[in-house]
């Protein structure tokens, strides 16, 4: 028996004795098996979820929004994702975000969309901290702007660079000198993940 199987041997006695990180870790398991059994992904993630394991609520939640393994239900992918980002998990506040944003599940709404980003953005998710950035460029705020963009440029996101270089222009030396400390001296929220 290789590591793998071991691993989801050990996965599967913790889940049945009712733990909900066994629960969660089979449950990703049977998504990520060649080829992935989604039923018996679901049902595992289902019983995690319910017992408050935040990274099950998340992919329970992208299972409901995919349609994998169930039928796609949008309202209830984004009660989870809404659950787990509660919890604090940070993927599930961009997910919620998402949602909000366009209306997938949630009733639109760009307050809470702008809420969950800059949560997500705060504990370091970098796609967020682009979207972010580039909502406060689009609002104005430029010095903030600047900020969330040279993070994400830092955490892979090339598409921020040119946003935050034509910002950087038209700023003082001192203003970009502030910016860039402020970006160097930034310490990402702590989360669940």
């Amino acid at each position: 028996m290789g590591k793998k199987e071991k691993g989801i041997a050990l996965y599967t006695k913790a889940a049945e004795l009712g733990d909900p990180n066994g629960q969660c870790n089979l449950g990703i398991s049977y998504l990520q098996a060649d080829p992935p059994s989604y039923k018996e992904a679901v049902e595992w993630l289902y019983k995690a979820s319910f017992a408050g394991h935040v990274r099950a609520q998340y992919q329970l939640a992208l299972c409901l929004h995919q349609g994998r393994g169930l039928d796609q239900n949008l309202q209830e992918a984004a009660r989870w994702y809404q659950q787990a980002a509660q919890g604090g998990y940070v993927r599930a506040m961009y997910n919620t975000s998402l949602c909000y944003s366009f209306g997938e599940g949630l009733v639109q709404c760009r307050r809470s969309a702008r809420k969950w980003m800059k949560r997500a953005a705060d504990r370091g998710h970098s796609k967020a901290q682009l979207e972010y950035g580039l909502l406060l460029f689009s609002e104005g705020d430029m010095m903030k702007a600047v900020v969330y963009l040279e993070l994400a440029m830092r955490a892979g996101e090339t598409a921020a660079t040119s946003v935050k270089n034509v910002i950087l222009q038209d700023m003082s030396t001192p203003s970009r000198d502030r910016v860039m400390h402020l970006a160097d001296n930034w310490r990402a929220l702590p989360s669940s993940r």
